[in-house]
């Protein structure tokens, strides 16, 4: 049972083939002797390790001799097998010997000293929930602290390099600006209008649904002027703006960082926020209030479909209402949202894409970031606006 006829052939080049590990137990006058034979090194006990155990569980009388007469070649890894088999023999009440192993009493000894050392317990947790929760919250405080002055810098390091171009003392790139302006807003005209014009769909259907048990169904103009113009209008679209344009600049920016192109630009002595952000986000700031300009107008086109179809609210009536429900303060107010939340977007998107490593799903993860923090704050500014108009009445 204990015979182990196996070949090794995986010895190394240059190396003599290694002979497979076997294991005989034979009795002899008082007790059994287990011979062990050929290489017992870290490649080779794999194949024994079955039979190791099977003898470390066998009950092998009160007097074991471990025979190592007959061993090529053996490591730790090959010690550490027979010592451990040793110990457990012995732990079972048995007399354990060794014969033939003064070759490797030196490699014994190592092992034995190493299995004999103590080891400290694990440190038992002395904190309790409670300092669990403060502590995740002052991580986190810290975090966002981070956050904060990583977005300040990029914001520095662009007005830096803007006002270098306005004086002169570097070259202004405009095309690198207008390529980044078609890429972020000509190109996301379709898909903005298209959504808005749903969106201002959906809310005049609905409203038009709800007021209609009032006789108010005409106030379905002012629901969706005011809705659409102050905060629909330009919060979706920033939201689309922050999942399609900040992914892309992050992926961007962090594809670059991935090959050492941003420290290419260092190593050349330009500032990478100029090259890389600062045009991105001077594009971003100027296509945003005019793509929210456009989901406002598409957003009011769908409205005054779905009003004629569904209410029989004539385009002109609607015009006619809509006059009296909004002015131009109405649109200013929805529209001066849209550069501070570009901005938000842009300075996001930039530095998740610097903090980009090395591997494919850390490029991942930061887009992800990227896109749930963009959104969050985007919805956080609103709000603050929000309640900003309501402070000063307007």
């Amino acid at each position: 049972m204990l015979d182990i006829a196996k070949t090794d052939d995986r010895s190394g080049k240059g190396e003599p083939e290694s002979a497979a590990p076997a294991v005989e137990a034979e009795k002899a006058k008082g007790g059994v002797v287990l011979r062990f034979s050929g290489d017992w090194l870290a490649r080779t006990i794999g194949s024994v390790e079955d039979v190791m155990e099977e003898t470390r569980k066998a009950d092998l009388g009160k007097t074991v001799t471990i025979d190592c007469s007959a061993i090529g070649r053996m490591d730790t890894s090959g010690a550490y097998l027979i010592e451990r088999l040793a110990r457990s023999l012995g732990e079972k009440g048995g007399e354990v010997s060794f014969d033939g192993a003064e070759n490797d009493q030196t490699l014994f000894e190592a092992v034995r000293k190493a299995i004999d050392v103590k080891r400290s317990p694990p440190a038992k947790k002395t904190t309790s929930a409670v300092t669990d929760f403060v502590a995740a919250i002052g991580e986190n405080v810290v975090a966002v602290g981070r956050e904060i002055v990583v977005g300040l810098n990029i914001v520095g390091s662009a007005l830096y390099g803007a006002g270098r171009r306005m004086t002169g003392q570097t070259q202004l790139r405009p095309a690198a600006i207008v390529s980044q302006m078609d890429r972020m807003g000509v190109r996301a005209v379709p898909i903005i209008s298209l959504m808005s014009f749903l969106i201002g769909a959906i809310i005049a259907q609905q409203g038009a649904f709800q007021l209609r048990n009032f006789g108010a169904e005409i106030f379905v103009v002012d629901l969706v002027g005011i809705l659409q113009i102050r905060e629909i209008g330009v919060l979706l679209t920033a939201i689309m703006i922050a999942g399609r344009s900040g992914s892309a600049i992050t992926a961007e920016i962090g594809s670059m960082k991935m090959r050492e192109e941003v420290d290419a630009l260092q190593v050349i002595g330009l500032n990478p926020i100029g090259v890389l952000v600062f045009p991105r986000l001077l594009a971003l700031t100027i296509v945003l209030p005019l793509l929210a300009f456009i989901a406002d107008i598409t957003g009011l086109l769908g409205a005054i479909t779905v009003t004629w179809m569904y209410s029989g609210i004539t385009p002109e009536a609607f015009l006619t209402r809509l006059r009296g429900a909004i002015d131009v303060g109405t649109v200013f107010a929805g529209l001066i949202k849209a550069p501070f939340m570009a901005i938000i977007i842009g300075v996001v998107a930039a530095s998740e894409g610097m903090k980009v490593g090395g591997s494919a799903e850390s490029l991942g993860q930061h887009v992800t970031a990227s896109v749930v923090k963009s959104i969050f704050l985007v919805i956080l500014v609103d709000g603050i606006f929000a309640i900003f108009y309501a402070a000063i009445g307007y």
